[in-house]
């Protein structure tokens, strides 16, 4: 992967309230690619890299931060809506 590039604070929110309430996310990435999966938590790599940790139907995936396109609630009643992170 090419160098790191940190999310911005306020999108950085969307993403923990997203861990905090669990929500299930439409998952789009830079690449073009796409998933469903649930939020679990965000980690900080000793590099600094920063990355969602996610439930998937096939177990837990981690992606870094930097190569989210968007993130989408799927769950009623979320306290947000899709979310550009590119």
């Amino acid at each position: 992967m090419n160098t790191y590039r940190p999310l911005d604070c306020d999108l950085y929110d969307y993403l923990e309230l997203a861990c905090l309430h669990g929500y299930r996310l439409q998952i789009e990435l830079v690449e073009g690619a796409s998933f469903v999966a649930r939020a679990l938590d965000t980690r900080t790599a000793p590099s600094k890299e920063e990355f969602l940790l996610l439930q998937t139907e096939d177990g837990q995936r981690e992606v870094r931060l930097d190569q989210l396109r968007a993130i989408t609630p799927l769950d009623p009643g979320a306290r947000f809506g899709r979310v550009e992170l590119a």
